[in-house]
């Protein structure tokens, strides 16, 4: 059974309509999954695997983690490092950490002399608990800091960038893609001019508002 917490509001209603027509259950290679969303305390006696995604902080609490069933595993897809409170777990009393292997950590509570199986510390268990990413993927992450770098290169005289955090333009971001459709076998038709000023582009793109995010 999957079961889902801590998720905004528009996003539950569509999960429940992109699954009403199964009746809230789905197959996946040959096995049978139900579906819920629930609040965290609803699941946190029974469920095996716990998995953050949200984004933000304090969604794992050790209060919710000294209730949880013997060798449930708890790890994070989401934010960096304070989905789970690692520090409060790590400074419970009495609390015995046994690493089993890097990255994998099982931490036993003396209330009840059981314990869970931490991923990467509450960290990226995406980037601590694997050997390294598919060449498409690290592919497209250099291709953004190389272009990137030549993009500042370019203005540097300009002083259009300040010293500051920027997020990567939109026409840059779309390069990067159109550097890899190739590769996946993808042909795209071109806009004519009618079609982009229909729709109030260029051409050349950026095919999206400056806000929107991917």
């Amino acid at each position: 059974m999957l079961s889902f917490e801590e998720c905004p509001d528009t996003s539950a209603a569509q999960a429940y309509l992109a699954l009403y027509k199964n009746l809230y259950s789905f197959h996946f290679k040959g096995m049978h999954f139900f579906f819920s969303i629930n609040l965290p305390n609803d699941v946190v006696s029974y469920a095996d695997i716990f998995v953050t995604t949200t984004g933000n902080k304090d969604i794992i609490m050790v209060n919710h983690m000294k209730h949880m069933k013997n060798n449930a595993i708890v790890c994070n897809i989401g934010h960096f490092d304070n989905e789970i409170d690692m520090l409060s777990l790590e400074n419970h009393p009495g609390i015995k950490r046994i690493t089993i292997n890097p990255q994998i950590d099982r931490w036993v509570f003396p209330e009840t002399n059981s314990g869970i199986i931490v991923l990467a510390e509450g960290r990226l268990m995406n980037l601590g608990c694997v050997t390294g990413h598919p060449s498409f993927v690290m592919s497209c992450s250099f291709t953004n800091q190389v272009i990137a770098q030549l993009e500042l290169w370019k203005e540097k005289a300009t002083a259009k960038y300040e010293k500051k955090v920027y997020v990567l333009p939109k026409h840059l971001d779309e390069k990067v893609a159109a550097l890899h459709l190739g590769k996946l076998g993808a042909r795209l038709t071109r806009l004519t001019p009618d079609q982009a000023d229909y729709i109030s582009v260029s051409a050349d793109g950026p095919f999206k508002p400056p806000r929107y995010r991917y």
